[in-house]
């Protein structure tokens, strides 16, 4: 990714905070990511840890219409993914490979409902669903624009990320094109 690419997402990022009155804390970590693969306007993601412990995460990210994280999972992981502003879709699978239907007992709002596997997920401001270890998923919002909540058991990047597309990278090269706003979390 090239780094005027970087600080406009960041400068996007940090206005539509701004704009819903969400207040970052002092000092946050930073990290936006094209998952490697050259497009950040398709699939891409800007990310915020706000806490970091050796028992549990927290998140905050910022994600533009048409930006899609792409199916993944996580073997150790368990997360609550939360609209926190705009209109979030969450799609989950315990296999992706499996094109038989196969119903899912999932989490929302904290109560478990039944859904068929790859069924879309329409998540409302303040609303949530829960992700277990091992379970695919990938979201994306259908609203302008969408502060998405994560809230999950201790979080590990760089080994817990298990992507369908081996092509995706979860850190990107950056070029850089200009100065950086900021030093992101994987640099």
């Amino acid at each position: 990714m090239k780094r005027s690419q970087i600080n406009k997402a960041i400068t996007d990022a940090q206005n539509f905070f701004e704009n819903n009155n969400w207040t970052l804390p002092p000092n946050p970590k930073w990290d936006v990511t094209d998952f490697g693969l050259g497009s950040f306007d398709s699939k891409g993601l800007v990310l915020i840890n706000l806490a970091s412990e050796a028992e549990y995460c927290e998140k905050l990210m910022y994600a533009k219409l048409n930006q899609i994280t792409p199916e993944h999972y996580h073997k150790n992981k368990k997360e609550d993914i939360i609209c926190r502003v705009g209109v979030l879709t969450v799609v989950l699978w315990n296999d992706i490979t499996n094109t038989e239907t196969e119903v899912l007992k999932v989490q929302i709002n904290g109560e478990f409902v039944n859904i068929n596997s790859g069924d879309e997920i329409v998540l409302q401001a303040g609303e949530r669903v829960t992700v277990y270890p091992g379970q695919w998923h990938t979201f994306f919002p259908i609203s302008t624009e969408c502060i998405i909540g994560e809230v999950s058991t201790a979080n590990d990047d760089l080994n817990d990320n298990f992507f369908i597309d081996t092509e995706i990278g979860r850190y990107p090269e950056i070029e850089e094109d200009e100065p950086a706003l900021l030093r992101l979390l994987s640099e």
